[in-house]
């Protein structure tokens, strides 16, 4: 049994615990959006030009939407548009769900 020192009120407590017993602040790490190491740039590019093909998707590593998009013209362009608007925003995420959010 290992004991930790609570993150909110610094009293201790077991690792294991969620939430303080004392204070009842969350224990876990605090969640950050992540960053992917893909970029806007390249896939907006890509979105824009074969859009349509879905390559933008294999550019991220979202495989099975990219070739529904391939084998749908990209949702006959529906699809591909959302997805150019949701990259140049900045809203779009990787096969891991981390944000594109660096242009180069």
């Amino acid at each position: 049994m290992s004991m930790v020192f609570c993150r909110g009120c610094g009293k201790e407590i077991h690792e294991t615990a969620v939430t303080c017993p004392h204070c009842g602040a969350p224990q876990g790490t605090p969640k950050e959006a992540s960053n992917s190491d893909k970029r806007i740039l390249p896939a907006a590019l890509l979105c824009f030009f074969l859009g349509v093909f879905g390559i933008h998707r294999f550019y991220v590593g979202k495989i099975g939407t990219g070739i529904l998009q391939l084998l749908t013209f990209g949702g006959l362009g529906i699809w591909a548009l959302i997805d150019f608007i949701m990259i140049v925003v900045g809203s779009f995420t990787d096969k891991d769900g981390n944000t594109i959010n660096l242009w180069t």
